[in-house]
């Protein structure tokens, strides 16, 4: 049962190049926005398009599957889970970002 306790799957097209960072430890980290789409019916009957940003995180192997065949416009699978963390702003409020840390990603669609 604790397997499915924060667990999210997307399934979405990467939005942008992703950014690789390699750390001092020698780890890489990969952050890049996924987009998920959701077609619906308004009430008139006409079809809408609802798009979804989700900021993705990946560490080590799975960040360098990222840097390796992530590219913008990609189909991806990313199954993880989410983290919500904290940070002071320099206007010193307080903001919230929720994001996506993928234990895994699955390359879908064709290469480009």
């Amino acid at each position: 049962m604790s397997r499915i306790r924060n667990h999210v799957q997307l399934i979405g097209n990467i939005g942008d190049v992703p950014s690789i960072t390699n750390l001092d430890s020698g780890k890489k980290v990969a952050r890049f926005l996924l987009a998920t789409n959701d077609d619906y019916k308004n009430a008139n009957g006409e079809k809408v398009k609802n798009t979804d940003w989700h900021t993705v995180i990946a560490w080590g192997k799975t960040a360098e599957i990222v840097e390796k065949y992530a590219r913008k416009g990609r189909e991806l699978g990313v199954a993880g889970k989410l983290k919500t963390r904290r940070y002071e702003a320099e206007d010193g409020n307080a903001r919230y970002v929720t994001e996506v840390i993928a234990d895994e990603i699955l390359l879908l669609g064709s290469k480009p």
